[in-house]
């Protein structure tokens, strides 16, 4: 068989499956870390709940996710995980699912494991919206998710170190409501509400103009130019605020 020919014969295999999003859709990535827990609490041994340093290799890869090829308008990382809005008209790849799949799995793993010293892989899934309204409510959904991580995380480490077992952390503090799990962290003189933003909203990346003097070669003077510049938001607003927040980055 010739070449060419065997080429179409498995590139018919290869492609059998693939998907693309539909035109004018949005396009919502998500990349999670995998395996992330031992990774950070017993081979690396970060701080619990919330270490500054992870913070900032998380914050890193989603600079670099957003800088890869790709025209993300938005990045939001929180935990171990990080979502993506892509421009609704990003064309790459004429959108097929498993080249952002891989690719930005591929990218996160990358980045994430040279901070690290070590190998740490991401997985990715893509979801597709219709309008505006639910991409606003998917980072909403991921907003509040870090709020009530945030709040279990604190009061289940505050009780490891007062000598409670995996087991017994977690059971107590299973089924308390929103209050009685603040009462909790304020009974070890924690007000839940002093924390670092950043630890109960997640960190939001987005594209600002700036303005930046620049010479002119051909008018021999200096002139104010608008660039794009990558602006790291570590005190996000939440609910309506946040929705808010949301909607101007889309219709910018």
């Amino acid at each position: 068989m010739k070449f060419d020919d065997l080429d179409v014969k498995m590139r018919a295999f290869e492609t059998a499956h693939d998907q693309q999003v539909l035109p004018e859709m949005y396009m919502v990535a998500r990349i999670d870390g995998r395996g992330f827990t031992r990774l950070t609490k017993e081979t690396h041994s970060f701080e619990a709940p919330f270490d500054a340093r992870f913070r900032d290799y998380m914050i890193d890869t989603t600079a670099h996710l957003m800088n890869c090829g790709f025209k993300v308008i938005y990045g939001y990382t929180q935990s171990d995980e990080i979502s993506l809005l892509f421009d609704v008209n990003e064309s790459a790849f004429s959108r097929k699912h498993r080249k952002y799949i891989s690719i930005l799995a591929g990218e996160a793993s990358a980045k994430f494991s040279t901070l690290l010293g070590d190998v740490a892989a991401f997985d990715c899934r893509l979801s597709e919206f219709p309008n505006e309204r639910l991409v606003v409510d998917y980072f909403r959904w991921r907003n509040e998710d870090a709020h009530r991580n945030a709040l279990n995380a604190h009061c289940y480490w505050r009780l490891r170190q007062d000598g409670l077992n995996r087991a017994d952390a977690t059971k107590r503090i299973e089924g308390l409501s929103t209050a009685e799990k603040n009462e909790l962290l304020f009974s070890f003189g924690i007000n839940f509400n002093d924390l670092p933003l950043w630890q109960k909203r997640g960190t939001g990346l987005y594209w600002a103009d700036t303005e930046k003097e620049a010479f002119d070669i051909k008018q021999q003077t200096t002139v104010t130019v608008k660039r794009k510049q990558l602006q790291r938001n570590m005190e996000l607003p939440m609910k309506d605020d946040y929705s808010n927040f949301i909607n101007t980055i889309i219709n910018a």
